[in-house]
């Protein structure tokens, strides 16, 4: 984990896009204990208020932003000296699309930030999108590219499938376990992740942030463990205790499945995310890491008892009502 001082960002006025979402909350409660100055833009800013209690009064500031113009993005990053930006989405919907929130709001915010001159611009990305097919992958793509171009010296960190309390990966497996007595393992299960702590992206930011040697590079960030996505249903029965039948489920059924669940307000799967789940998500090995951060990557099993034994038949505390 870095260590860092409460003065190392003093005076600083850093802009986060993303802030309210799973991975920015995280980097909000770092930034602030360096002491910087915290401008969080959100299209909803009653929804970053809870953000306020991880400083003190006035260091951060809920601002909207509906990310609907390049001017409206400069107006949000004049002033600032840092910017992250941790806008994503994994599916699309009518209001918002892949090419908008991932190539566009990107390219404004980084021509933002070289017009203002910002001193640093940190940009997370994905893990393995160079490789996929999905749409969501080509435009996480095309937006680096835009990135780099208005702004050469931007950091971009590309992080595997973040895991932690509040995640929406682990959680979400463990609470169809508790319904369905069958899972589907999506083309055999046999697709790569390397599942990285959410705490260590945030510290991989701040070190970013304070480490001046970190312009212009890219950095790929995984955990110690490579896990196929059969192993990671195995490891979520192991810390959960509820063990479910495991059925493989080929390619162009799940699509078909995808296809009927299209119609959902919010579908729990679709044709893209079956795509990029043809594309492994590990660390290349001529890639700079979370080592090269002077990070040591936090293992799966001593995060996820923490928040997975919820999970347990009989409660949390199951266990210990039986000693």
């Amino acid at each position: 984990m870095v260590l860092t001082t409460s003065t190392a960002l003093h005076g600083k006025i850093v802009t986060v896009f993303g802030g309210t979402g799973f991975l920015g909350r995280y980097i909000i409660a770092r930034l602030a204990k360096a002491g910087a100055v915290i401008r969080v833009a959100t299209r909803h800013p009653q929804s970053a208020y809870y953000l306020r209690t991880n400083g003190v009064v006035g260091q951060i500031v809920p601002v909207l932003s509906n990310y609907a113009s390049a001017e409206e993005i400069s107006r949000n990053v004049a002033g600032s000296d840092i910017v992250i930006n941790c806008l994503g989405t994994l599916a699309e919907t009518r209001r918002t699309k892949f090419s908008h929130l991932h190539t566009d709001v990107p390219q404004w915010i980084a021509q933002a930030c070289a017009v203002s001159g910002v001193e640093k611009f940190i940009h997370i990305s994905a893990l393995g999108v160079e490789k996929s097919a999905s749409s969501y992958a080509k435009t996480k793509v095309a937006g680096e590219k835009a990135v780099t171009a208005a702004y050469p010296q931007a950091t971009i960190l590309r992080p595997s499938i973040l895991f932690g309390p509040e995640d929406n990966f682990f959680n979400m497996f463990a609470s169809m376990a508790r319904v369905l007595p069958v899972l589907p393992l999506i083309g055999g299960g046999k697709t790569l992740f390397q599942p990285v702590y959410v705490g260590d992206v945030a510290d991989a930011v701040l070190e970013v942030v304070i480490n001046p040697h970190t312009a212009g590079k890219t950095y790929e960030l995984g955990g110690p463990e490579i896990l196929s996505f059969r192993e990671i249903y195995l490891r979520m029965f192991e810390q959960t205790g509820v063990k479910r039948l495991l059925v493989s489920l080929p390619w162009g059924i799940a699509r078909l499945q995808a296809a009927v669940m299209s119609v959902l307000p919010k579908p729990p799967l679709t044709n893209d995310q079956i795509t990029s789940l043809q594309t492994d998500s590990i660390v290349s090995a001529s890639a700079h890491t979370l080592s090269d951060l002077k990070i040591q990557p936090t293992a799966l099993n001593s995060v996820l008892p923490g928040y997975l034994d919820k999970f347990r038949p009989g409660g949390r505390f199951a266990e210990k009502k039986r000693v």
